[in-house]
C-alpha cells in the first residue's frame, strides 16, 4: 500500500468512531463513497486506488467496529466482478456509490440492501451473471441483526447478462469468495475489538466491594483470554491478507475462526456487563447478533472445516 496500514486505520477510526455505534445508513454510505473506500482494491488503470486486499481489510474492520449498516461488503464483490470483466461504465458508477449488490450466501439469498440496488451480480462455478434489480422479485429476510438488511432475490433468466463463463468464471468466483471472506473476517475482528474495549471500560468503571471490577483476578483472567484470542486472530488475518497464496479455502477457514472469536467475546461481554448487558438498551446484544450472522454468511464453520479437511487429506495422500 502507498498508505501505511496505520495511517489508513487512523483515518477510518476518525470517519467512524467506535463510540458512534450504528450510525445513519445514508450518511454512512455517502461518506464511504466520498472517501474512496469502494475503489480501494481496484487497479489504478481502471480509476481505482490499487491499495490491495490489506486496505480492504482495514475498511471493513472499521465498519465492523462501529456496526455500520449498509451494503459495503456486497458492493465490493460487485466491483471485483465488474473490474475483472471490463465493465468500465458500470464499474465507474459502482465506485461512485450507486448501490449494487451480491449474495453473501449460496444462490440469490442473503442479498444486502437489494431494495436499494440497481443491479445484482450472481456467482457460481460455471458463470457470473449481472442483472438489473428492476423486474426481479425481492423478498426481505428478517434477521435478529438489525444493523443489516438482507433479501432473497429471484432473477428471471431473460433479465441476466452473462459476464463470464467456464474456467474464467470459476477463477473469478474463487476470487469473489476470497474477498467476501476477507471482508467478513475484518468485520468480525473490528466488532470483537469494540466489544472487548467496551467491556474493559465497564470493568474499570463499575465498582463492587469498594473497588473496580477490573481488579478482580478472575475477571482479569477472562479478559486476558479474550484479548489473547483476538490478538491471535488479528495476526493471522493480516498475515493472510498480505499473502497472495491465501485462497478461497484458507480465507474461508479464517473467517470461520474469526467469527468464533467474535461470538466468544460478544458472549463474554454480555456476561461481564452483568444485568445491564442483558437489556436491549445496552449495545452488547448488537455485537452478539452481528457475530452470529457473520458466522453463517459466506459459509459456516462446518462448511469451511470440511473444505480445509478435504484439502489436508488430499495433500497427505498425494
Amino acid at each position: 500500500m502507498s498508505m501505511t496500514r496505520t495511517e489508513l486505520q487512523d483515518a477510518a477510526i476518525r470517519a467512524f468512531p467506535p463510540a458512534d455505534l450504528v450510525p445513519d445508513a445514508d450518511r454512512s454510505w455517502t461518506m464511504i463513497a466520498e472517501m474512496g473506500w469502494l475503489m480501494m482494491a481496484v487497479p489504478e488503470d481502471q480509476g481505482g486506488l490499487g491499495l490491495g486486499l490489506e486496505a480492504v481489510g482495514v475498511v471493513h474492520q472499521a465498519l465492523g467496529r462501529a456496526l455500520v449498516p449498509g451494503p459495503a461488503i456486497a458492493q465490493m464483490l460487485v466491483i471485483e466482478a465488474l473490474s475483472a470483466t471490463g465493465q468500465d461504465a458500470l464499474l465507474e458508477r459502482a465506485m461512485a456509490g450507486e448501490v449494487m449488490t451480491a449474495p453473501l450466501a449460496d444462490g440469490a439469498t442473503a442479498v444486502l440492501d437489494a431494495d436499494r440496488a440497481s443491479h445484482i451480480v450472481l456467482t457460481d462455478k460455471a458463470r457470473i451473471l449481472l442483472a438489473p434489480i428492476e423486474g426481479c422479485t425481492v423478498t426481505e429476510r428478517p434477521t435478529w441483526d438489525r444493523t443489516r438488511r438482507l433479501f432473497d432475490v429471484t432473477v428471471a433468466d431473460d433479465r441476466a447478462i452473462l459476464l463470464v463463463a467456464g474456467a474464467e468464471a470459476a477463477a473469478l468466483a474463487d476470487r469473489i469468495a476470497t474477498l467476501r471472506s476477507i471482508a467478513l473476517t475484518a468485520d468480525c475482528l473490528g466488532g470483537a475489538e469494540a466489544a472487548l474495549a467496551m467491556t474493559i471500560d465497564y470493568l474499570q468503571t463499575r465498582r463492587q466491594f469498594d473497588r473496580p471490577l477490573a481488579l478482580f483476578q478472575a475477571l482479569k483472567h477472562r479478559v486476558a483470554d479474550m484479548k489473547t484470542a483476538l490478538a491471535a486472530a488479528e495476526a493471522l488475518f493480516w498475515a493472510r491478507a498480505e499473502d497472495p497464496a491465501a485462497d478461497r479455502i484458507a480465507m474461508g477457514a479464517l473467517k470461520a475462526h474469526a467469527a468464533g472469536v467474535y461470538r466468544l467475546i460478544a458472549e463474554e461481554a454480555i456476561q461481564l456487563h452483568g444485568g445491564i448487558g442483558l437489556t436491549m438498551e445496552h449495545p452488547c446484544h448488537l455485537f452478539l447478533k452481528r457475530a452470529m450472522l457473520n458466522a453463517v454468511l459466506g459459509g459456516d464453520a462446518d462448511h469451511w472445516h470440511a473444505e480445509a479437511g478435504r484439502r489436508a487429506m488430499t495433500a497427505a495422500i498425494a
